[in-house]
């Protein structure tokens, strides 16, 4: 099995772990944090679409934002149908997700023994796309998730992922205190809010602008990961 790992930012993989770990076949491609079209797109288009058995065809060590570039240049490349392994170097709320483990060397040895599976993927209204976990902070407005009406008014803290329970998409979680117990968590295809300014941050990462309103969808396609089954 020959295929890629994409050491993301200051991620070091070392070919002898990647022995240990059944990956003695694949490349060690060093790319910047967050990589972009000119950093993975050629590496990308070398990589073959998911055939049967077990196994990552590209595999991505760093943060779920790196994780997240690399969905994203597969979603513009139309190339979902590659498999992808992960290996958080950081703590990945995608990890916890799925059940990823968080060692170098057991996160490498999953993604050269198990099956890739469909998982939704989210994507918002400016082009990117969310593996892990989406927050608004400190919100004022309202909100939709499908045709239902989830906020009128004010949350300390609005949390969006990827839906772990096979449901439409996305699973959202409304804080609406600080400090208070009362939260509400609610399903669907898609989260829409039109509020005061607030700062978006994404797998980890705050946007550099703030928006008066945001969407998250699920995608058509999902991202196929190799994960526990």
């Amino acid at each position: 099995m020959g295929g890629i790992v994409l050491a993301c930012g200051t991620s070091i993989i070392s070919p002898a772990v990647l022995a240990r770990a059944g990956l003695e076949q694949h490349r060690i491609v060093p790319v910047p944090a967050r990589p972009g079209k000119s950093d993975v797109d050629a590496e990308l288009a070398k990589a073959a679409d998911r055939s049967d058995g077990p196994g990552a065809d590209v595999v991505v060590a760093g943060t779920d934002a790196d994780l997240a570039a690399v969905a994203l240049r597969l979603l513009r490349r139309d190339r979902l149908g590659v498999s992808v392994g992960y290996v958080p170097t950081a703590r990945s709320a995608c990890a916890a997700l799925w059940g990823l483990p968080t060692d170098t060397e057991r996160a490498l040895r999953l993604a050269a023994t198990e099956q890739p599976h469909g998982v939704p993927l989210i994507r918002d209204d400016v082009g990117g796309v969310l593996v892990g976990v989406g927050t608004l902070r400190r919100v004022d407005g309202i909100a939709y998730c499908d045709d239902d009406m989830v906020l009128r008014g004010t949350a300390h803290r609005i949390d969006v992922s990827p839906d772990t329970a096979g449901g439409p998409g996305l699973t959202v979680t409304l804080r609406y205190r600080r400090f208070g117990r009362q939260r509400r968590t609610v399903r669907g295809r898609a989260f829409a809010i039109g509020c005061e300014p607030t700062t978006p941050v994404l797998d980890g990462v705050a946007r550099e602008r703030t928006t008066e309103r945001w969407t998250w969808y699920r995608h058509t396609e999902d991202l196929l990961l190799v994960r526990p089954g």
